[in-house]
C-alpha cells in the first residue's frame, strides 16, 4: 500500500495547492476592483513590466519571425506553394507564436522579479510591517501587479506580432526574393481581426498567470535567502506550465466558435 499511499498524499498536495492558489487569485481579483486604488504604483508596475520588457520581447519576436519565414520556404518549396509563406507567417505570428513567446520571455523576466521583490519583503517583515500600518498587502502589493501584467502583456504581444511579421518580410523580400507587393497583400488577404483578437486574450491571460505566480510564491516564501530562491523558482516554472496549459485551453475555445 505504500506507492499507493505516496500517489495519495501527492495528489492530496496538488489539490491544496491548486486550492490555496485559487482563494489568493480570487482575492487578488477582489481587490483589483474594490476601493481604495493605487494608481501611481499601477504605472509604475506597467513601466516595469511593459516598457522594460520591450527589448526582449522584440529581439524573440524579429528572430522567430525570420526562422519561420525560412523554415517556411524550405517545406512549402518541395509542393510548389512558396505563396503560402506570407500566411503562414503572419498567422502563426498573432495566433500563437507571438503570445506564447512574450508570455515565456517576460514570466523569465518579471514572474521571477515580482517573486523576488514580495519574497524579501515576506522574510524581511515588510509585509507584516504593512499590516500592522493598517495596508493591506492584497491591495498595495498583488493587485497593482495584477492589474499591470493583465494590461500591459498585450500590448506586448501587439508590438511582438508586428516586429515578427516585419522579420519575415525582410527575409522573405532580401534573402527568399519575394516581391514586396505580392507579399504584403497575401498577408493582409489572410489576416482576419479574429487572429489578432485571439492573440490579444491570450496574451490578457499569461499576464495575469504570470503576476499571480509571481505574487503567490513570493508572498508564500519561508525560510530566508534560500525560500527566495525557491520562490522565484517555482514562479517562473509554474508560470511557464500555466502559460503553455491555457494556450491549449484558450486555443480550444476560440477553435470551438
Amino acid at each position: 500500500m505504500n506507492p499507493l499511499a505516496a500517489i495519495g498524499r501527492t495528489f492530496l498536495a496538488f489539490l491544496s495547492s491548486a486550492g490555496r492558489i485559487v482563494i489568493f487569485a480570487t482575492l487578488g481579483l477582489i481587490h483589483c476592483v474594490m476601493p481604495p486604488w493605487y494608481p501611481r504604483l499601477v504605472a509604475r508596475q506597467i513601466m516595469e513590466i511593459g516598457y522594460f520588457s520591450l527589448p526582449v520581447v522584440g529581439l524573440t519576436a524579429v528572430f522567430t519571425g525570420m526562422v519561420l519565414a525560412l523554415q517556411s520556404y524550405t517545406g512549402f518549396s518541395r509542393f510548389e506553394a512558396e505563396s503560402a509563406i506570407a500566411g503562414i507567417v503572419v498567422l502563426s505570428v498573432t495566433r500563437e507564436l507571438g503570445p506564447v513567446l512574450a508570455g515565456l520571455m517576460v514570466a523569465g523576466r518579471v514572474g521571477a522579479a515580482i517573486a523576488a521583490e514580495i519574497g524579501t519583503m515576506r522574510v524581511t517583515e515588510q509585509i507584516d510591517a504593512l499590516t500592522t500600518l493598517s495596508t493591506n498587502p492584497y491591495k498595495y502589493l498583488v493587485a497593482p501587479r495584477l492589474l499591470a501584467a493583465t494590461l500591459t502583456l498585450p500590448i506586448l504581444v501587439i508590438v511582438a506580432d508586428i516586429i515578427g511579421v516585419m522579420g519575415g518580410y525582410v527575409i522573405s523580400i532580401h534573402k527568399l526574393g519575394f516581391n514586396p507587393t505580392v507579399y504584403l497583400s497575401n498577408t493582409f488577404d489572410i489576416l482576419q481581426p479574429m487572429d489578432v483578437v485571439s492573440g490579444l486574450v491570450k496574451a490578457a491571460v499569461f499576464g495575469f498567470l504570470i503576476a499571480l505566480m509571481g505574487c503567490y510564491h513570493g508572498y508564500h516564501s519561508r525560510r530566508g535567502a534560500q525560500g527566495v530562491g525557491q520562490a522565484t523558482t517555482y514562479a517562473v516554472v509554474s508560470g511557464s506550465i500555466l502559460i503553455l496549459t491555457f494556450n491549449y485551453i484558450v486555443t480550444e475555445i476560440f477553435f470551438a466558435q
